[in-house]
Parts: C-alpha cells; structure tokens; sequence
C-alpha cells in the first residue's frame, strides 16, 4: 500500500517526467524557486491593489479563487493534470467495484451529554480565570498586538465559543457580499 502510495504521488506530481528525481536537489530546488516567484509575484498583485484589505474590497481573492477552480477542473478533464482514479488509470469498462460496507459512526446520547457536562466543568473549573484571560485577548486584539501569543495562553482558561465571541465582541463577523 505504501509503494502503490509514493507511485501515485510521484506521477501525479510529475516526478516521473523527470530522468532521475533523486538525482540531487536540482529538480526540488527548482520546483521551489518557481513556487517562490508564483508566490512573490501574487504578493505583488495584492500590493497593487491596496494589499489585502483593498483586495478584499475589490473582491481579487474571489474572482482569482474561480479562476483557479475554473482551470483546474479543466485540467482535470482533459487529462492535462493527470489524477489517478479519476482521469488516470481508470478501471477497465465493466468492471464493477467491489461493494464496501461502510461503517458509520455516531456519538451516542450519553456521549453528547459527557462532552457538555466537560465543558460546562470547564467553564466553572476556570471562571476566575477566564474573563480576564478574555480581556486581555480583547485589547490584544484592538491594539494590533499578537493574537496568537496571547491565545496560546487563553486556550487554558476559556473554551472556543468564549474565545470567538470575545473576538467577534471586538472586531465584529465577516458577512459575504452576495
């Protein structure tokens, strides 16, 4: 399963276009440098439109993510972009699947209930601590500092719905232009 694995890897990477892959770090180096420009080059993009806020306002990211999809679906279908099990290496015509009962599983009620009764545990384990944990993210978050740091240490004391409404409180919900 593993080599069927890298196989799959390598030739939908294209690794296999390449004489030998292993032959040194040629091929990842320049892989990597047209990355780099690809990604230098979308920065820029953004830069010129009034970095990502201005982007956002003239809906870039939106349209440039459609256009993406758009071409990879059309790769997709014409074989350009070669992607086993879909439009590589197909199973012969007739050949049928071979049925797989899937298991699905469920929480119970019981286990529903013991999660919440954990959170509400929490909540009352660490309500000392937790609003001024929040606070504190809250002036974090309005003076520009660094979010992630000071939810390192929120996360100990407060659970996710405390931590997103005290963010929502501050910097409000994004809503989608239709």
């Amino acid at each position: 399963r593993a080599m069927a694995i890298q196989l799959i890897v390598a030739e939908e990477l294209g690794l296999a276009k390449n004489d030998n892959p292993l032959q040194g770090s040629f091929v990842i180096e320049e892989l990597t440098e047209l990355v780099e420009q690809a990604v230098l080059e979308e920065f820029r993009r953004l830069h010129d439109r009034g970095g990502v806020l201005g982007a956002l306002e003239r809906q870039y990211q939106r349209s440039k993510i459609q256009e993406e999809s758009l071409l990879y679906e059309h790769r997709k279908h014409t074989g350009e972009l070669p992607i086993i099990g879909i439009n590589t290496f197909l199973r012969p015509e007739g050949s049928e699947e071979p049925d797989m009962e899937i298991e699905l599983r469920r929480s119970t009620t019981d286990e529903k209930d013991q999660r919440i009764d954990d959170l509400a545990g929490f909540h009352q384990k660490y309500s000392d601590q937790s609003g001024a944990a929040l606070e504190k993210l809250q002036e974090v978050a309005l003076s520009g500092g660094n979010i992630f740091r000071e939810l390192m240490s929120t996360v100990r004391v407060a659970s996710l719905g405390q931590i997103s409404a005290a963010l929502y409180e501050v910097g409000g919900r994004y809503r989608r232009n239709m």
